[in-house]
């Protein structure tokens, strides 16, 4: 289904075609790509200070048994190895833990300041501690805290019990959680990491939760850049080295058991563009540490992310029959991001299918095509076209005229 551009464009149209270098004239022209046109534009025009292509090496080799880099906002995978293996999280187990936290902290079952008593369980919890003592009272805040920058056990077990009255039905939830974000090949059964046969995710899912904490939970999310946290008199620093290292760098998560190895979760914002590393069993912590800023090194040098379509922004329009109007705006429901290796963007090509009829009446939402993003004939990204408003049933004449109409299509 092709459309035109609408005459009052022309002129405008005009002078960006003066504009445009051959390549992004057949990006226009393309039969399927006019009608988002209008789309393109603010996309298509910073092309003449964007940056000469340069050759995109692999990967670097990184010494871990699986890892991931992916960008935040496309969710494009920009390298990985063993991402859906299933493997002990250790302490990024700690992620889902604070993610619950956080959501029962929005839906007002918690505050900050809430008061939570400490149990002999935490208490005697061992491996990495906040030091929180027995029968006394801590605030949520603190306690999150102490999860968060100092990785505490204890601090940990205590929240689980006091969301859901035990660690064990606290774990029910982790799963719930996790079930709901597509963690499919992911299973807890502690709110710490500790070890146990049935206690596994995959590198992919932790990248999955970790998106959600970010995107869900900015306001959270900024704890973990904290260097250090004071309790009791206990000054500790966050086990993350590459706070200190790396100035972008602003979480999120280290973790470590014998069996598990040092593990690290970091993510980094440079020039509006953010990255998300994953590490599983490495070495040591210098180790878990120094694979991960060699990913972050890479995504950020070689590769680049923009943004093509906002969110509920009109790309196209498409004939509606028997409907009250006649014609139907389409958008995205979402910002469309996509990760590119730099210095590619003129490359890219956008092309659009949309339904032949639509009848009335249309839901707001509801789908009636795609857009579809590739590099040189490789596929990107696919996203659906939808309704961007509802459209009602016209009346009997609209609807006997429309239908006389479709008889001759």
């Amino acid at each position: 289904m092709s459309h035109t551009i609408n005459s009052p464009l022309k002129s405008v149209m005009t002078f960006v075609a003066m504009l445009l270098t051959s390549r992004q004239r057949a990006l226009f022209s393309a039969p399927r790509s006019t009608g988002i046109v209008m789309g393109l534009l603010a996309t298509l025009m910073p092309l003449s200070i964007a940056t000469a292509a340069m050759p995109t090496p692999n990967a670097p080799e990184i010494a871990a048994r699986g890892y991931l880099l992916q960008d935040f906002d496309s969710g494009q995978v920009i390298a990985e190895k063993n991402s859906h293996e299933q493997m002990e999280p250790a302490s990024l187990t700690k992620l889902m833990t604070a993610h619950i936290i956080f959501s029962e902290l929005r839906a007002g079952n918690l505050t900050l300041s809430t008061e939570v008593l400490i149990s002999k369980k935490a208490w005697r919890m061992q491996g990495s501690r906040m030091f929180i003592e027995v029968n006394k009272r801590v605030s949520v805040e603190d306690l999150l805290k102490g999860m968060i920058i100092q990785s505490g056990n204890d601090a940990s077990v205590a929240l689980a019990e006091h969301v859901a009255g035990s660690e064990e039905a606290f774990a029910s939830l982790m799963n719930h959680h996790a079930d709901k974000l597509g963690m499919r090949r992911t299973h807890f059964v502690n709110s710490t990491g500790m070890p146990d046969d049935d206690h596994y995710t995959t590198v992919h899912d932790l990248a999955l939760l970790t998106r959600a904490l970010i995107s869900e939970f900015p306001e959270y999310y900024k704890w973990y850049s904290i260097k250090e946290f004071t309790y009791n008199d206990i000054r500790q620093h966050n086990r993350n080295a590459l706070l200190w290292r790396d100035k972008y760098v602003d979480g999120v998560k280290t973790g470590h058991t014998d069996s598990a190895g040092y593990c690290l979760i970091s993510s980094a914002l440079r020039d509006n563009m953010r990255l998300i590393s994953i590490v599983l069993d490495t070495k040591s912590k210098e180790a878990r540490a120094k694979e991960s800023q060699k990913l972050l090194n890479y995504g950020f040098r070689f590769f680049e992310t923009r943004l093509l379509y906002s969110a509920n922004s009109q790309l196209t329009t498409s004939r509606v029959w028997k409907g009250a109007s006649e014609q139907l705006p389409l958008g995205l429901a979402e910002d469309l991001y996509i990760t590119i290796p730099r210095g590619r963007y003129e490359q890219l090509d956008a092309s659009m299918k949309i339904g032949t009829q639509i009848i009335a009446p249309v839901e707001k939402g509801s789908s009636h095509g795609t857009v579809d993003i590739s590099l040189e004939g490789s596929h990107i990204v696919e996203r659906p076209l939808v309704a961007l408003q509802a459209i009602e049933e016209g009346g009997m004449l609209q609807r006997l005229a429309d239908e006389i109409s479709l008889f001759f299509e």
